[in-house]
């Protein structure tokens, strides 16, 4: 146990979106809700508490993708924990398209490299992000949950890349949510295997646009945030969401589909956002969030 902090520790980690719109499997935002993981190393057992999204439905065994990503975290710092006490405090929902997965990993990454007596000398942000991709399978949500900000993502060769943008500190977020779920494969079941060239061409100006005015020109962010590439392919696994996005945007406010779906993100650097709340259709939740600057955090309890 002496290569273990004595304690527990707590890690907070912030909701995503990606794609914004055109940045598709590129682009992603780090946002200021966020769930908070407490564990600790004991002698032996796993015992796993969860309060608020998924309380009901996640399972509390080795399976739970907190536990998996700690027993990854723990293995590439070559050490092996006898027993943990794990406690899930969800405030992101899930499969909602605001990154509740890649919140579990980069968290659970976070709470092993927490729990190692050197785990943060031999683990910085940039492996915990690479770790974290190799555990998701793709960067766009990780990449801004581990960094935080706005951050461009990807894969050259056998490598993962993330490189962080400015954000201009006017710009805000407000997410509606629906009640109902879209699984990330039935949305991207629905994707073409080819699109036109004119299309392709428009997304790639758009998504460069869209750096551009999230970094100090917000005035752009509605035609940035405009897709070519796979919302519109999506809409009859989300149509209510689809169709808030279109009333949204002929008001000419920057909507878009947050991730996978379903829920509809607007960025503004100026709206009244008690005014956007009366958009927000009846049964749906609605979330007023300021981009979250940092990242994954942690500090030791004990």
């Amino acid at each position: 146990m002496d290569r273990f902090v004595s304690g527990p520790v707590r890690v907070e980690v912030p909701a995503t979106s990606a794609n914004l719109g055109p940045g598709f499997d590129a682009l992603g935002l780090a946002l200021e809700l966020r769930d908070v993981l407490e564990a600790q190393v004991v002698p032996d057992g796993l015992l796993i508490e969860v309060e608020g999204f998924g309380a009901e439905e996640v399972p509390r065994d080795e399976s739970h993708l907190v536990v998996r990503a700690m027993r990854a975290g723990f293995e590439a710092l070559g050490v092996t924990a006898p027993g943990l006490r794990l406690t899930c405090h969800n405030a992101i929902p899930h499969a909602r398209g605001l990154g509740s997965s890649s919140a579990a990993i980069v968290g659970g990454l976070a709470l092993a490299r927490a729990l190692v007596t050197d785990g943060a000398a031999r683990m910085d942000d940039d492996a915990l992000f690479v770790l974290a991709a190799d555990h998701e399978g793709h960067p766009d949500n990780v990449a801004p949950a581990a960094l935080g900000g706005f951050v461009i993502s990807g894969r050259e060769g056998d490598r993962w890349y993330a490189a962080t943008a400015p954000v201009d500190p006017r710009v805000r977020a407000t997410a509606f949510v629906p009640p109902e779920p879209v699984s990330t494969e039935v949305a991207r079941g629905l994707l073409p295997a080819s699109i036109p060239h004119a299309e392709a061409a428009a997304n790639a100006g758009r998504a460069a646009l869209l750096v551009a005015a999230l970094g100090g020109a917000p005035e752009h962010l509605g035609a940035a945030t405009r897709d070519f590439l796979h919302q519109e392919y999506r809409r009859p696994a989300m149509p209510d969401s689809l169709d808030l996005v279109d009333r949204l945007r002929a008001l000419g406010l920057a909507a878009f589909v947050s991730g996978a779906g379903p829920t509809v993100l607007v960025l503004d650097a100026h709206l009244d956002g008690d005014a956007l709340a009366e958009h927000c259709p009846t049964g749906w939740a609605h979330h007023r969030l300021a981009v979250a600057t940092e990242g994954v955090r942690a500090r030791h309890l004990g």
